[in-house]
């Protein structure tokens, strides 16, 4: 039945439950603007690559709120603590998922005749860019939480938790088991087959090392380099990577 329904009345009328019920709970996930466009951005996703598309995205959004919440008490003790206690506002929404509903849109707009060869590399775009950021924020906070030892990524040396573009034993090994789990759920709902997961593994490994390049050598330097822009930065990189490992495999097998 659901079938015969357009797709994009279906995520209207979901998201349309879905914003109102986590309008009423207490504890809040969202901001009320974050709530608005969390509410746009599942309709879109709907409406292009429909049911598994947005399991994919709920995934990320409840895995990575989450392990936001980890060890809170004591990151905002520290001061490292994400801001409004990890509630997500739109800035937060959009750079995390910029990339992805960039590549859903893809997938409706492309020609008919580039379809079945563009479509399933827009569709692992659209995986990579979120196993990405789960891998990014499985890290930074479990690293900002537990990591026992952080360096700085371009240098080695010690730094403090918390410090931009430091990484930890603890927070990388949580970034991979984060970029694993996102990407055997889209392998379980059929978005990509198990190369696939492979191929956003790497990637999400590849962009979230890279980010913490940019946090450590640039981030500080240029004041338009804000956490949303690098996210941003960093789920292209991860989406580009992942494509791009695809058609070198399709190129070279």
């Amino acid at each position: 039945m659901l079938s015969t329904i357009n797709p994009w009345l279906i995520g209207l009328g979901l998201n349309t439950v879905l914003l109102a019920l986590a309008w009423i709970v207490p504890k809040k996930l969202l901001t009320p603007m974050g709530l608005f466009h969390a509410g746009f951005l599942g309709v879109l996703i709907w409406g292009t690559i429909g049911l598994p598309g947005y399991v994919v995205v709920m995934f990320y959004f409840l895995v990575g709120s989450l392990v936001t919440r980890i060890g809170m008490a004591q990151k905002e003790a520290l001061g490292i603590a994400e801001k409004r206690s990890g509630a997500r506002g739109p800035e937060n929404v959009w750079g995390s998922a910029l990339i992805g509903a960039l590549c859903a849109l893809g997938t409706v707009v492309i020609p008919v005749e580039a379809e079945t060869s563009v479509i399933p590399l827009l569709v692992l775009g659209y995986v990579a860019s979120f196993s990405t950021k789960l891998s990014d924020t499985c890290a930074s906070e479990v690293g900002k939480a537990y990591g026992q030892r952080t360096f700085l990524i371009t240098t080695l040396q010690p730094v403090p938790r918390g410090t931009e573009g430091a990484v930890s034993l603890e927070g990388t090994m949580a970034g991979i088991v984060g970029s694993v789990a996102l990407a055997m759920v889209a392998w379980g709902v059929g978005l990509i087959d198990l190369f696939g997961v492979a191929w956003c593994v790497v990637a999400a490994f590849i962009a979230t090392n890279l980010e913490s390049v940019i946090g450590a050598t640039l981030q500080s330097r240029f004041s338009f380099l804000t956490n949303e822009v690098v996210n941003i930065i960093n789920t292209a990189i991860g989406a580009i990577a992942a494509i791009s490992l695809a058609l070198i495999w399709i190129w070279y097998r």
